[in-house]
């Protein structure tokens, strides 16, 4: 395991969107989505089989039988609290082996074992998280809502996912703290995100109010939440999203960019030019943005990304807003959290930059994500009032 010059962790040394896969499930051990030594044993097969991306989801598919199995061995036994934390970290591995895996009946299969052993998972390691179906436009957005340890009603916040993750990690990494702040959380996946993309085939759009606005909708509609106070937040090209949706639906009580875009296109084109050479210096397969935007090619996903900008948007954004970068992140720029900072409007306004000193530098905190769900969840509670449950209904 060696670490860069650019001083984040590399597990695989000149292959960045490796290292970063193996950054975001290490970092789920937090949550208990993840264990060290389980990584590892998947990181050595593949030593000699790094950029084979089919190699990748094989073995991580190997392991997350592994763990499954043993889930299955426990629940047989009736140790069911045993039982779902085995699968809560298969979900974990079934998903981070699917992520580089072309889109087709194998992306589908492990995806959909992600979804089983989720729920396997939580029925036991977090039995405030529910399954809900948001109204949206002729069908439904999916989406998890975990409800914090308060009564009466609470504020509560609608996160969305990036380019390439889904709710099942969002929903622990942003939700627990949250709910240690009496805060409640709907992770949902929105348009060209998680399993509505992948089950569903509803591509990503530039509009992102439109599935805001019908995940605020449901969350107001609930006796538990407080539709005064309710905030949006999105992460990584949710960096994007966010903003547009403070932007314009004006219900929000607050919003947070978690790893802050301005022109996102202007961003693909310069991933684009480093996939074409043949860097490795992006987060994703090729094929990832394509599929998102569900364009047939990249010359159509990019035309579609230049409708994706913040210019003339974020001076619209009214509410009490927080962005968070890290200092090295390695996709998106520091100068566009900056960018997006300068043009918003509110009154009540703050940007964080993680430094390499105090950790969470890199991209959306992947290096220390503890820390910025963290920093989050105190700047929502205060922004939105919450009252915090106490400390016994924690344990």
């Amino acid at each position: 395991m060696a670490e860069s010059s650019q001083h984040w962790f590399q597990y695989f040394p000149g292959n960045f969107m490796w290292s970063q896969g193996m950054m975001i499930v290490i970092e789920m051990a937090r949550w208990g989505g993840a264990a060290v030594s389980e990584v590892d044993r998947v990181g050595q097969r593949l030593k000699d089989k790094v950029g084979d991306n089919d190699a990748w989801g094989v073995e991580w598919e190997k392991e997350a039988r592994r763990i499954e199995t043993m889930g299955d061995d426990a629940a047989a036994e009736g140790h069911h609290y045993t039982a779902g934390a085995h699968y809560l970290r298969a979900s974990t591995y079934y998903f981070v082996g699917e992520r580089f895996v072309r889109p087709g009946p194998k992306k589908t299969e492990l995806y959909q074992s992600c979804l089983r052993c989720f729920r396997g998972g939580i029925k036991t390691r977090y039995p405030n998280i529910e399954r809900v179906e948001v109204r949206y436009e002729g069908t439904t957005l999916p989406a998890w809502f975990m409800m914090a340890p308060v009564s009466g009603k609470a504020p509560t916040v609608c996160f969305f996912d990036g380019l390439d993750s889904t709710k099942e990690l969002s929903v622990m990494f942003g939700g627990v703290e949250l709910a240690n702040r009496g805060i409640h959380t709907l992770a949902i996946d929105g348009p060209g995100q998680g399993e509505a993309l992948r089950l569903q085939n509803i591509p990503s759009r530039y509009d992102y109010e439109v599935p805001a606005a019908a995940a605020y909708d449901y969350v107001a509609s609930r006796a538990d939440v407080d539709p005064k106070r309710v905030a949006i937040m999105a992460f990584s090209m949710g960096g994007y999203y966010a903003p547009r949706a403070a932007a314009f639906e004006k219900r929000f009580a607050a919003g947070v960019a978690w790893g802050a875009h301005f022109d996102y296109h202007s961003t693909w084109i310069t991933r684009r030019r480093i996939l074409e050479s043949g860097g490795t210096k992006v987060s994703a397969p090729h094929f990832q943005l394509p599929w998102v935007m569900g364009t047939p090619d990249m010359d159509s996903a990019m035309k579609k990304t230049e409708q994706y900008t913040l210019a003339g948007v974020a001076e619209k954004i009214e509410c009490p807003f927080l962005i968070i970068h890290g200092e090295r992140d390695s996709i998106s720029p520091t100068e566009n959290a900056h960018l997006l900072y300068n043009a918003i409007s509110s009154k009540v306004k703050k940007l964080k930059i993680f430094t390499v000193e105090e950790g969470g530098a890199e991209h959306c905190q992947g290096d220390n994500r503890q820390l910025a769900a963290n920093y989050v969840a105190d700047w929502l509670a205060e922004v939105l009032k919450a009252a915090p449950p106490p400390p016994a209904a924690l344990r």
